[in-house]
């Protein structure tokens, strides 16, 4: 909506209108204890089963973390990453969601909410529950999240490939992608600090092994010792190998990432960004000085800051009872 003359009057109008839209961009109405008297037990329910699952499976952490990053940057924290699609054209189906893992995990959380409270707990609010308690069970401090979110009813492959963060991001497309979103240069850092956790498949940074400017180079910004690690591991095109983002500590929530960047081993081109600005690298070089002092108390911050990305409330979207699949 353009306003070249009575500026005033139209920008009351576009005003109005973000009040009406049914997306919220900054978390109204989502609340700490949101399901107190409709389903009590309901984050004691997934704890229980998160609990159960990283006894057995805790190389799930990191995608189930992501999982929730993933949803949030595309549409908003609305549940449209668990949507399926029966021509591989939902958000799951897009290349930066093939090494997301764990959608059983989620289903089994949501089978054990709806036997407890049926059409209660919405799925966009267990990917957030699930979230937390994956880091708290790999070492992070626990922080209450907000819930009150309801899901979504669209999801589509060409916008998770348009929305998500690239691997490549410079440090300017970082801000501004992270800003877009009403989310700080600190939550930048902060959050980028989940890359403690998980896997990345070789063809998110090869090219910073093979072809960092077209010609058949590397990066210069990536130790040499590393590039060869990496080598070994991937190879050219290679499109299915796995590797460790965190090496040695890909299970523990911790702040061994932060030691990785000024070391030029961070993994993905974004990560070496972070060095690129005054403030993220300010915050990389007071972690490493301090142990971590603020790190962990920050990481929940910025979680529920991102928690209240263009979620839906109210009587906007829906309850799903399954959550690959609308009502």
């Amino acid at each position: 909506m353009a306003c070249p003359k009575l500026f005033l009057s139209c920008l009351l109008l576009q005003l109005m209108f973000l009040f009406l839209v049914p997306e919220v961009a900054h978390g109204q109405g989502l609340k700490v204890g949101f399901y107190q008297k409709t389903c009590p037990n309901a984050e004691a329910i997934v704890k229980k089963v998160i609990g159960q699952v990283m006894s057995v499976a805790p190389s799930l952490s990191g995608p189930l973390l992501r999982m929730h990053f993933h949803d949030c940057f595309v549409r908003g924290c609305e549940g449209s990453i668990l949507l399926n699609s029966s021509t591989n054209q939902a958000e799951k189906d897009a290349p930066p969601n093939l090494s997301l893992r764990g959608y059983q995990v989620i289903d089994r959380v949501k089978t054990a909410l709806e036997k407890a409270c049926p059409g209660t707990v919405s799925c966009a609010d267990v990917l957030a529950i699930v979230a937390r308690d994956v880091v708290v069970a790999t070492g992070a401090l626990s922080y209450d999240v907000e819930t009150g979110r309801r899901d979504g009813n669209v999801s589509s492959l060409n916008e998770a490939l348009n929305n998500l963060v690239p691997p490549n991001a410079n440090i300017i497309t970082l801000k501004a992608d992270f800003a877009m979103r009403g989310l700080s240069v600190k939550d930048l850092v902060v959050l980028s600090g989940g890359h403690t956790l998980g896997t990345s498949h070789c063809s998110s940074f090869s090219d910073r092994l093979y072809n960092f400017t077209g010609k058949g180079d590397t990066d210069p910004k990536l130790d040499s010792n590393y590039i060869a690690r990496l080598k070994l591991k991937c190879k050219p095109n290679d499109q299915t190998t796995l590797v460790e983002m965190d090496p040695g500590s890909v299970r523990t929530f911790d702040i061994k990432y932060f030691d990785l960047i000024p070391k030029r081993r961070g993994l993905f081109t974004s990560d070496a960004a972070l060095l690129d600005d005054s403030e993220t690298k300010a915050y990389i070089d007071l972690q490493i000085k301090t142990g971590g002092s603020t790190f962990f108390k920050d990481f929940g911050v910025s979680m529920v800051n991102m928690g209240r990305i263009g979620v839906l409330i109210g009587t906007a979207g829906e309850v799903r009872k399954v959550c690959a699949k609308v009502n």
